[in-house]
């Protein structure tokens, strides 16, 4: 492969990690459908669990194609599940694979990134964020963003596949580094799951 041919997968290789970050149009919204099959098996990790309860008040950061949320609510029946994303075209795909619950209110999606969460201090029982921390720029003031908006004695759920972190991120790949962050912020309980065969990663940390 000539030079010129190594640029060229470069570029493309660049423009679907992009894409991945921040979906945007058409091939944005494929993506995005493709993410939901993805990720099924993981947010079935999660479900398994059986940390979340009925009745709670949940934010998922970085909701992408809706599959998460659309989980989460067919468990919690009687709470209400808010999303996040700083793409247009996620926050137009989420809603879309939520309309129902959109309509009635029980789902609300929202443009609006980790950074600056819109929501006031101590308003969630559980937040999730699913594939979606390896591509924050300041991790620790994320976090901090998340504990602020999370109830005394809420959880805070952050899983991905371990190849991403370690690919994507320059700090925070390491166990040991990631429960560190979360106790400095406050977290109170951090329990740290690895799921071996799929090479996953679950990060629980109660406030």
């Amino acid at each position: 492969m000539g030079r010129e041919g190594g640029i060229m997968i470069m570029t493309i290789l660049q423009k679907l990690i992009q894409q991945a970050k921040q979906p945007s149009g058409l091939i944005g919204s494929v993506m995005l459908r493709i993410m939901n099959v993805a990720h099924r098996g993981m947010t079935n990790w999660f479900m398994d669990s059986g940390l979340m309860k009925d009745g709670d008040i949940v934010l998922d950061i970085g909701c992408g194609g809706g599959r998460m949320i659309q989980a989460l609510s067919s468990i919690n029946k009687h709470g209400k599940i808010h999303g996040i994303d700083f793409s247009e075209q996620a926050v137009n795909d989420t809603t879309r694979v939520n309309r129902e619950d959109v309509a009635t209110g029980k789902v609300i999606v929202s443009q609006a990134s980790v950074a600056n969460i819109p929501y006031p201090d101590a308003f969630f029982d559980m937040i999730t964020a699913c594939q979606t921390h390896y591509f924050w720029t300041d991790l620790a003031s994320d976090v901090q963003e998340v504990f602020r908006v999370l109830k005394h004695g809420g959880q805070f759920v952050m899983m991905s596949e371990i190849y991403k972190i370690n690919y994507h991120r320059k700090d925070y790949k390491t166990n040991a580094e990631l429960k560190q962050l979360m106790q400095s912020i406050g977290f109170q309980s951090i329990t740290i799951q690895e799921h071996t065969t799929k090479g996953w990663i679950s990060v629980m940390a109660t406030k």
